[in-house]
């Protein structure tokens, strides 16, 4: 049986380095598993749209699409935009909408691999406090996520890490380094748990400053791709199922 296409769903957004570095992920991917046809659509602001993706490959005789959001959380644009969105393809295409990325321990691990670029080491973690501050979102479900993601990340051996979020909800970034300076962390890093540039990752960069450890956006991370793939073959595999069941 032929592999489904792999279609990678991201946001969007009128900042260039955001579809920049979405494309930079896709090429990354479609290197790892050369077999495999990889798409990009974007809900907005960019271009090809998702349903002009969908469309073009039902147009070729595309029968099979797991569809992938790239998204942290399950917020609203996993639960209602994405799955309207693909209500709308054409009937003829079978998609199975693949999970989010988030929770997963690779992403804890590229977490790290940004800290580790942005000059800490796997020493200083006992005296490091980290905020993980995400975009932030007005469902409880995603808080509540990010807020856990916090509680298992801390018991990997920081100091200390807090949530933040740079919409939505609170605290903002720059209030979780200051709590962490007031805990007395020998010093503080802030890790942004976001895919890709733009907006609200750069009010998380704002934030920072009195922070003195800034990690770059998640983007081409290798753990990213990995988990990327991890995702789809999960997607795939109940595809099977279903059809043999």
């Amino acid at each position: 049986m032929r592999s489904p296409v792999l279609l990678v769903i991201a946001h969007g957004s009128r900042d260039p380095r955001h579809a920049a570095t979405v494309h930079a992920l896709v090429r990354r991917v479609r290197a790892m598993r050369p077999g495999l046809r990889v798409e990009t659509g974007f809900l907005d602001f960019n271009i090809p749209s998702v349903q002009g993706v969908l469309e073009s490959l039902a147009d070729e005789g595309v029968r099979d699409v797991v569809a992938l959001p790239l998204l942290l959380t399950r917020a609203f644009h996993a639960k209602a935009d994405i799955p309207a969105v693909l209500r709308e393809a054409p009937p003829r295409l079978r998609i199975r909408q693949a999970d989010v990325l988030g929770p997963s321990p690779l992403l804890l691990s590229a977490l790290e691999h940004r800290l580790y670029e942005a000059g800490l080491s796997p020493a200083d973690k006992s005296s490091t406090g980290v905020v993980l501050a995400s975009a932030g979102s007005t469902d409880p479900e995603a808080i509540a996520v990010i807020a856990e993601i916090a509680r298992e990340w801390r018991h990997t051996g920081w100091c200390a890490v807090r949530p933040a979020f740079a919409s939505a909800s609170l605290p903002r970034t720059e209030d979780a380094v200051r709590e962490l300076r007031a805990l007395g962390c020998e010093r503080v890093a802030v890790a942004p748990y976001v895919i890709a540039p733009g907006f609200l990752p750069d009010r998380i960069s704002q934030g920072a400053e009195r922070a003195d450890f800034l990690g770059q956006v998640l983007g081409s991370a290798p753990e990213v791709t990995a988990l990327l793939l991890q995702r789809f073959d999960s997607a795939q595999e109940l595809t099977l199922q279903s059809c043999t069941a």
